[in-house]
C-alpha cells in the first residue's frame, strides 16, 4: 500500500467518523427510515408500475417512469403516516401518560384488594402502590431521563419523524441505485458480494417479518383480551407484551397470566377465568402456529438470540432497537455464514 492509498484510507476513516458524529443525534430515526423503506419497497415497485401503466400513451416513457416513482413514493409516505405514524404516536402518548401516572402513584389497579389478599395469604403487609410507583419512576428515568425529559423527548421525536419520512421517500426512489453502488464498491469478489447481499436480505426479512411482526400480532391479540376483560392501562400493558412476546411460549404470559390472577383476586372470577382460557387457547396459539408459518426459513436465528437483540437494541438506540438489535445480529450471522462458505479457513 503506497502513501496515496494510506492517506485516502485515513481520510475515509476521518470523514466516516465525522459523518457518524453528525447523524448520531438522530441515528435511531435514520435506522427506522431504512427499515421502513425496506418493508415498503416491494409495494413501491408494484405501485410505480401500476402508475406507469395508467400513464402509458399519455406522456413520454421517461416522464411516466419518473412520475410513477415520485407518486408511488408520496402515496406510500401518506399511507405510512396514516397506518403507522399516527397510531404509533397515539400509542406512545397513551403509554407515556399511563407510565407517568403510575410513577406518581396514580393507577386504576385495585391496589387495596391486592394488598388485602396478600395479607390474608401471607400475614404480611405489602405496600403494592409504593412498589408500582417505584417501578414506574424507574422506567420513566430509564426511558426519558425523568418526567421533565418527556417533553424534550416528544419534541425530538417530532423532528426525527419528519426527517425519517423524507429519508424513506428518497430511500424508495434511490434504494436500488444504493444497492448497486454497494455491489460495485465492495472489495470482495462479485460472487461473494452477491451471496452476502442475498443472505443479509433473507436474514433481515426473516427477522422483521418473522419474529417481530408475530410478536406485535400476539401483543395486539393479547391486548384485545385484556381490554375485553376490563384490565386498566391496556395500551401500556400491550406495549410491554410487544417486547416480552419476542420470548417464545411464555413471553406475553408474564402480563396476561398475572392479569387473570388479578381479576380473580378482586372477585371478578368469571372475567379472570375467561381471560386465562383466552390466553391458553388464543394468545399462546399465535406463537405456536403463526411463527413457524411467517418466519422466513432462511433466517435461522435462535429465539434467545432474538430476545438478546431486542433488549440490547432498545437499551442502545431507543425504541427502534426493537427492530435494530435482531437485525444487527442477523446480519452478523449472515456475514459469518458467507465467510464460512466462500473462504477456506484452513
Amino acid at each position: 500500500m503506497n502513501r496515496g492509498q494510506s492517506f485516502l484510507l485515513l481520510l475515509i476513516g476521518a470523514v466516516a467518523l465525522l459523518t457518524l458524529f453528525v447523524i448520531l443525534p438522530f441515528v435511531e430515526y435514520v435506522i427506522a427510515s431504512a427499515i421502513l423503506a425496506y418493508v415498503l419497497y416491494p409495494f413501491h415497485v408494484r405501485l410505480s408500475r401500476a402508475i406507469r401503466r395508467a400513464l402509458a400513451g399519455r406522456v413520454r416513457e421517461s416522464v411516466s417512469r419518473r412520475l410513477g416513482r415520485m407518486l408511488s413514493g408520496i402515496s406510500l409516505i401518506v399511507a405510512s403516516i396514516v397506518a403507522v405514524i399516527l397510531p404509533l404516536a397515539y400509542i406512545s402518548w397513551v403509554f407515556v401518560r399511563d407510565l407517568t401516572a403510575i410513577a406518581r402513584g396514580n393507577t386504576d389497579i385495585d391496589v387495596a384488594a391486592i394488598e388485602a389478599e396478600i395479607a390474608a395469604l401471607t400475614g404480611q403487609t405489602v405496600e403494592v402502590g409504593d412498589v408500582l410507583a417505584t417501578v414506574g419512576q424507574s422506567l420513566v428515568n430509564t426511558l426519558f431521563g425523568g418526567v421533565s425529559g418527556v417533553v424534550t423527548t416528544a419534541l425530538r421525536a417530532s423532528v426525527g419523524l419528519s426527517l425519517a419520512l423524507f429519508l424513506v421517500y428518497y430511500a424508495l426512489l434511490d434504494g436500488p441505485a444504493f444497492v448497486r453502488w454497494i455491489r460495485s464498491t465492495s472489495p470482495l469478489p462479485q460472487e461473494v458480494t452477491a451471496d452476502l447481499v442475498d443472505r443479509v436480505d433473507a436474514m433481515t426479512r426473516g427477522v422483521v417479518i418473522g419474529h417481530i411482526v408475530v410478536a406485535l400480532l400476539q401483543a395486539v391479540i393479547a391486548g384485545v383480551g385484556l381490554w375485553a376483560a376490563g384490565i386498566p392501562n391496556v395500551v401500556f400493558w400491550t406495549f410491554v407484551m410487544a417486547v416480552l412476546a419476542l420470548l417464545p411460549l411464555i413471553g406475553a404470559f408474564f402480563v396476561w397470566g398475572p392479569a387473570a390472577a388479578y381479576l380473580v383476586v378482586i372477585d371478578q372470577t368469571t372475567a379472570g377465568v375467561l381471560l386465562a382460557l383466552y390466553g391458553v387457547f388464543v394468545i399462546a396459539m399465535v406463537d405456536n402456529y403463526a411463527r413457524p408459518f411467517v418466519i422466513d426459513q432462511q433466517a435461522h436465528l435462535n429465539p434467545a438470540v432474538i430476545l438478546l437483540g431486542v433488549f440490547g437494541g432498545i437499551y442502545s438506540v431507543g425504541f427502534t432497537g426493537l427492530f435494530v438489535g435482531p437485525i444487527a445480529i442477523g446480519v452478523l450471522a449472515a456475514t459469518l455464514e458467507t465467510f464460512r462458505e466462500d473462504y477456506d479457513l484452513i
